[in-house]
């Protein structure tokens, strides 16, 4: 019902009629994100914007609790000067704690095969680690080059499909499979960089993000990021953010550079050129952060590098 809502809502906006560019799939991976299945899900997505889409730089795995700090002509106009083969991605080659919690078990994921949510089955004994390759992990957020989303679905190197298959068993698959793939891969290893460009709160005990909320706002537009997660679907903080660093009013879209109509009513109500940008406070915040983390002289010493 809610997917087909979505569809509907696409489908009456005027200016995603006429550019044509968001597509809603007909049925939803069903993926646990404690599981492998999200693997599925994102490379699924990637898959269908290769078939349909011929013109785009990066994939951009974004889920519903990311919000954008940014407005999309301050992202395109930034990434315009940057190589077009950079990945950004969080990475370690430093196990520690997910030795024994997520990669050692073995799970079944229902998500795989069963069309309504159950219990993640969980195998009494443990594997070990392999040595046909080293495993590294990261963030499941990832702006990702096309280059490699064809190097892992339609490339000729094998790593890809075996270490999907190695991973269907491993509990939170999803942020070790394109780090792995990236840092063993000789073509890959140095596009890497080391930054999501997301904003997070502080790491829990357990490995996880809390929440964002309003008292997270001034700390996550000073940092330069170009997203932020998470947030909770209700919460007041997104209608500040669209107020007050997209210009984005209740129920309209972000304004660009294609928007030509008066301030005073909708402004995206008559379009100009969409390859007209526009960026504004956004793109300037993720230039300084971009410049200061590119050129603090650690960015190749921080590429896959391995830690015991």
């Amino acid at each position: 019902a809610d997917r087909d809502a979505l569809a509907l809502a696409v489908q009456s906006s005027p200016i995603f009629r006429a550019a044509q560019n968001v597509d809603v799939l007909g049925r939803a991976d069903f993926a646990y994100p404690k599981g492998s299945s999200p693997i599925s899900a994102t490379l699924h997505g990637a898959s269908i914007l290769l078939r349909l889409a011929p013109r785009w730089d990066w994939f951009v795995n974004l889920n519903a609790l990311d919000y954008p700090l940014v407005t999309q002509d301050d992202l395109l106009h930034i990434l315009s000067y940057l190589p077009k083969d950079l990945n950004f991605l969080n990475h370690t080659s430093y196990i520690g704690w997910r030795e024994s919690r997520k990669l050692r078990p073995i799970i079944v994921d229902p998500g795989l095969y069963l069309t309504e949510k159950t219990e993640m089955f969980y195998a009494s004994q443990k594997r070990n680690l392999p040595d046909a390759f080293r495993l590294f992990s990261g963030s499941t957020f990832a702006i990702l080059s096309r280059n490699f989303i064809e190097h892992c679905i339609l490339g000729t190197d094998n790593l890809p499909r075996t270490l999907l298959m190695y991973l269907s068993n491993t509990p939170s698959s999803l942020s070790n499979y394109f780090p792995t793939i990236l840092c063993n891969s000789h073509q890959f290893n140095h596009t890497i960089v080391n930054t999501n460009l997301q904003y997070t709160s502080n790491k829990s005990m357990k490995g996880e993000y809390p929440e964002l909320d309003s008292n997270d706002f001034d700390n996550s537009i000073k940092s330069g990021a170009a997203f932020a997660s998470s947030f909770p679907t209700d919460e007041s903080v997104l209608d500040r953010i669209d107020r007050e660093i997209l210009g984005r009013y209740p129920d309209k879209v972000v304004p660009g550079g294609w928007c030509l109509g008066e301030s005073r009513n909708d402004t995206c109500s008559i379009w100009g050129d969409a390859d007209v940008l526009r960026p504004g406070p956004g793109a300037r915040r993720l230039e300084k952060f971009l410049v200061s983390f590119l050129s603090n002289g650690t960015v190749l010493s921080q590429q896959c590098a391995v830690l015991d």
